[in-house]
């Protein structure tokens, strides 16, 4: 038998809602696989956001769960722009609040995050045992980080269970409570051990996940390999050597009907590769809304992304006075840590001619940046998978990134060898300093300055890649069969 049917969870999906990458891959991988002919069904909680933008719903069915006393409405949606079916766990108590999904208005984690998601994965638990009377009962659970890692713990308590994959969009983030709080949602006693969901006497949901799921897998094959190490592994890689023969890397794909330059309606002059001339009217009306001198001989360099020490920022930081002394041009856009904020902003300040910085997101802004950038900089400590350099090298703007996470598995460092194979896409550097920043950086300043020819090649490198997402979702669906037959030869306990 092959998968049929599959529930996908899911804590933000774009454009329902949308913090990060996870909504990204929640928007697109699902309509891809739908695509392939399978019945999948995502699964989200019911915020504000997702309710209004999941367009007219209905109630189809409503549950009890042990411990609350409101009951649980299933509502029943579309993802905007397809015929995927999405199912809200409608608990007012619990996700009708102002704030993203995982933090309120102040920015601090909501102190029920915990029984949220719990609620959040006895809902998935009762619709995968076709015990919320749908009528449907999937093959596959398909969980997404820790706001899920629950669920495979809990089905595989079961008999007559579907079979359950665990992706890690991000192992850094592992939803841990501590004991007063798993005893509060009054879990299965055989959950506290050191073999199951307890990690150093903190209750972890994404252990959950990665003990009990049938199959494991992350965000890029450099990722997958890498979260098996120390450095990597924040504290699981014990675990994750372990069930190796369970985890795989499948590199995630981008969604070419939102992230195109041919087509996007954000951009002030559409282009492709034969058109890149048109890029130039892009760049322009880059400098212009972001406040920089029009000038559309000086290299422009885009951040877009958090600005947390993950994602390089502190190298940024300490490499920006020496790579303000070049002519050049800088626009970030993000938010995250208060002093990175501060910094930036001060920089900004010190030089209005040379770098512009936006707090916040703006997807506008973002599409923006991609089209009117000549290079994109991600100097990522780790990157499990990275959306903005697949981005960017369709948008023709040459990604300067650190080997790592699938920034490695993405782009191609222009070395001699590859500029004279014609395989280079962009810039990479190995250690996470300061000083190899800025070196990869000055290689793509000469390039961009001094060897016109080259950098067209990079540009049309980057431009005719596919990381469509049809390939990676018949991957997926690979995945589902393995975890599906591992799943029918465990005996039931």
């Amino acid at each position: 038998m092959s998968v049929k049917s599959i529930l996908f969870a899911t804590s933000e999906a774009h454009p329902l809602i949308k913090t990060g990458g996870l909504a990204d891959v929640s928007g697109s991988l699902p309509m891809a696989i739908k695509s392939l002919r399978r019945d999948i069904r995502i699964i989200i909680p019911a915020y504000k956001s997702a309710l209004e933008n999941a367009g007219p719903v209905v109630r189809i069915a409503t549950l009890r769960i042990e411990g609350i006393p409101s009951p649980i409405h299933i509502l029943e949606g579309r993802l905007p722009e397809s015929s995927v079916i999405v199912w809200l766990v409608d608990s007012s108590q619990h996700f009708d609040r102002p704030g993203n999904p995982y933090t309120g208005p102040d920015g601090m984690d909501w102190p029920d995050n915990a029984e949220r998601f719990a609620v959040f994965s006895h809902t998935i638990t009762a619709i995968a045992l076709n015990q919320a009377g749908l009528s449907w009962q999937p093959d596959i659970v398909h969980c997404n980080d820790w706001q899920s890692g629950l669920v495979p713990a809990l089905l595989a308590m079961t008999t007559q269970r579907p079979a359950t994959v665990f992706t890690i969009h991000n192992l850094a983030y592992q939803g841990l409570f501590p004991l007063a709080t798993f005893k509060s949602l009054k879990l299965p006693e055989s959950l506290w051990s050191m073999h199951t969901m307890e990690f150093y006497n903190k209750f972890s949901f994404i252990k959950g996940g990665l003990v009990y799921a049938d199959m494991l897998n992350t965000v890029s094959p450099t990722y997958a390999r890498e979260i098996c190490t120390p450095e990597f592994g924040c504290g699981l890689d014990d675990l994750l050597r372990h069930r190796s023969d369970r985890l795989s890397g499948i590199l995630n794909g981008v969604e070419y009907t939102q992230w195109n330059p041919a087509k996007d309606p954000y951009l002030v002059q559409q282009y492709n590769v034969y058109t890149l001339r048109h890029k130039i009217a892009s760049k322009e009306d880059l400098q212009k809304r972001v406040g920089l001198p029009i000038d559309k001989d000086i290299p422009l360099i885009g951040f877009v992304g958090r600005l947390v020490e993950q994602k390089g920022v502190d190298l940024l930081l300490k490499a920006l006075p020496k790579l303000l002394t070049k002519p050049l041009q800088l626009v970030v856009l993000g938010s995250g840590g208060k002093g990175m904020e501060k910094s930036l902003k001060q920089a900004m300040t010190r030089y209005p001619q040379q770098v512009a910085v936006q707090i916040g997101y703006s997807e506008a802004l973002a599409h923006q940046i991609e089209g009117g950038a000549d290079m994109f900089l991600m100097p990522s400590r780790f990157e499990p998978c990275g959306l903005n350099q697949i981005y960017s090298l369709r948008y023709g703007t040459v990604p300067i990134v650190r080997n790592t996470g699938g920034l490695a598995d993405t782009v191609i460092d222009a070395s001699d060898e590859a500029i004279r194979n014609g395989v280079a896409s962009g810039y990479v550097f190995n250690e996470p300093t300061a000083e190899a920043l800025l070196d990869a950086i000055n290689r793509a300043l000469i390039d961009f300055q001094q060897y016109p020819r080259i950098w067209k090649k990079l540009v049309f490198n980057g431009m005719q890649q596919d990381f469509s997402w049809r390939r990676s979702a018949k991957q997926y669906l690979g995945l589902y069969q393995q975890a599906w037959e591992l799943a029918k030869g465990i005996p039931d306990e």
